[in-house]
């Protein structure tokens, strides 16, 4: 893992990251933010780069759901209520399962400029936690086969470990059966 450039307080996380992670009690995880030479804006490119399983990738997924009684009062943004998926990078999310646990009418993958408006950050940088947004979080139990996990520290090139529960925890997560499952 090559750690290349820094920003002005010595941190390769993104600036508004590295302050959440101050605001959050989590200074120590600034230190351990790893920055990419070239970007690693996909799950393999980042556990290629890191050197570890793809299931130890944490990514962090914004969809947008209608119609669910849980999300009542949340923000609309492009017709639906955004929600953050955290996923092991070795699988992808079922949206129906999505639908289900949210008790939504529909669920869809948000647009870009969605996932910027409420997280504050371009997609395949955005970390767990630390968003512009609250939003509602499930995360999918498969992160908890790992003693540590990577996920994104607000830049396609930067990566921070952490165990998956206090990520979890910190992202204000509820655990989920939310990926999909081999036919």
């Amino acid at each position: 893992m090559t750690t290349a450039a820094t920003d002005h307080e010595g941190s390769a996380a993104h600036p508004r990251f590295a302050e959440a992670l101050r605001e959050m009690g989590l200074p120590q995880v600034i230190g351990q933010v790893r920055r990419f030479p070239d970007a690693a804006r996909t799950a393999p490119e980042a556990a290629a780069a890191i050197g570890c399983e793809l299931s130890q990738i944490c990514k962090s997924l914004i969809f947008a759901a209608w119609g669910s009684p849980l999300l009542e009062g949340g923000r609309e943004l492009g017709g639906g209520v955004p929600v953050l998926v955290l996923m092991d990078g070795a699988s992808r999310v079922d949206l129906e399962r999505v639908r289900r646990e949210l008790g939504a009418q529909q669920v869809t993958r948000a647009k870009a400029d969605v996932v910027r408006e409420t997280t504050g950050y371009a997609i395949g940088g955005v970390p767990p936690f630390g968003h512009r947004t609250t939003t509602r979080v499930l995360a999918d139990r498969s992160l908890l086969a790992h003693d540590l996990v990577w996920a994104a520290a607000g830049t396609p090139y930067t990566v921070f470990p952490m165990e998956p529960e206090t990520l979890i925890a910190h992202a204000g997560g509820i655990l989920a059966d939310v990926r999909e499952r081999s036919a």
